[in-house]
């Protein structure tokens, strides 16, 4: 029996040391995967530049330039969607939008009046004194009422579209005809 205790003994150590040996090498497997991650594709946001442009009755257009950083396509999209994408790059979208209003600049500055030549224009202040910002047509001034021939001169304020749309409409019927060749 002595001499079996001893190949017990090492029969168990043996077998303990096995065990210790297959859990040490489960747990460095263990390790090794959690320690292992998938490669993360992070997706960087898309920064753009924005070209917004507003088109008016009168002709004026106005240009803003906006930096958008786009986390969502989809909300980027909804954001413009009233607006009309007319050109674009890589980096940069040129938007369009029509608007049904005469622009900020006639509104604060515009007046109707006449050239020298007789032509309904709108100016960029007081007829006598500014640019012409948009002209329409030739006015017969022989047939307009002398009180209209002196808004024109002075220079008739364009505050509102419907101030814009009613000038030119009751000047239409003053407008020389060409005559057809």
């Amino acid at each position: 029996m002595k001499a079996v205790l001893p190949m017990i003994l090492l029969s168990s150590s043996l077998f303990i040391s096995n065990i210790d040996q297959q859990s040490a090498q489960i747990r460095a497997e263990e390790k090794e995967e959690s320690s292992y991650q998938e490669p993360v594709i992070q997706e960087q946001p898309l920064e753009l530049t924005i070209h917004l442009k507003r088109v008016y009755l009168d002709g004026e257009a106005s240009e803003e330039v906006v930096k958008e950083v786009i986390f969502a396509l989809e909300d980027f999209w909804a954001k413009y969607e009233s607006w009309q994408l007319v050109d674009m790059d890589e980096d940069r979208l040129l938007f369009e939008k029509k608007i049904d209003d005469i622009s900020p600049l006639l509104k604060m500055n515009g007046y109707f009046g006449i050239t020298e030549d007789g032509t309904l224009s709108i100016f960029n202040g007081k007829p006598e004194e500014s640019d012409v910002i948009q002209s329409f047509f030739q006015i017969d001034v022989d047939k307009l009422e002398s009180s209209q021939h002196m808004r024109l001169m002075q220079g008739i304020p364009v505050k509102s579209k419907e101030e814009y749309a009613e000038v030119v409409e009751s000047m239409k019927k003053y407008s020389l005809k060409k005559e057809a060749k």
